[in-house]
């Protein structure tokens, strides 16, 4: 990977750190140079969610996905991805995502 793939890499991380702080989950880069479980893309306490983030213009989704599962730790795994003049996406498996919406409803009832 070539240096400005890495630097759109960082900026993509930062701009999804700043989007999710701003939408009530406190959010900052995380900490690359060590990884593992302990370093997500993105940190974040409040978001139930490990994240892998990538913005690439032909995304390995299943590859992108295994890391993210590899690095998640306790919490489940997620790829937040975008290409050029695109939204962000959000992959998650379906039993994960049916898992924090069923623990959702229980708290509001």
């Amino acid at each position: 990977m070539g240096k400005l793939s890495r630097n759109k890499g960082k900026r993509y991380e930062r701009e999804l750190a700043n989007y999710l702080s701003d939408n009530g989950f406190p959010s900052r880069r995380g900490q690359q140079f060590s990884g593992g479980g302990e370093s997500p893309d993105v940190v974040s306490e409040e978001f139930p969610f490990h994240i892998e983030a990538k913005r690439v213009e032909r995304l390995d989704l299943y590859s992108a996905f295994s890391q993210a599962i590899s690095d998640a730790g306790d919490k489940p795994p997620c790829v937040i991805h975008r290409k050029s003049n695109s939204e962000s996406m959000f992959t998650c498996r379906l039993s994960d995502l049916v898992a924090l919406l069923n623990q959702q409803q229980w708290k509001e009832e």
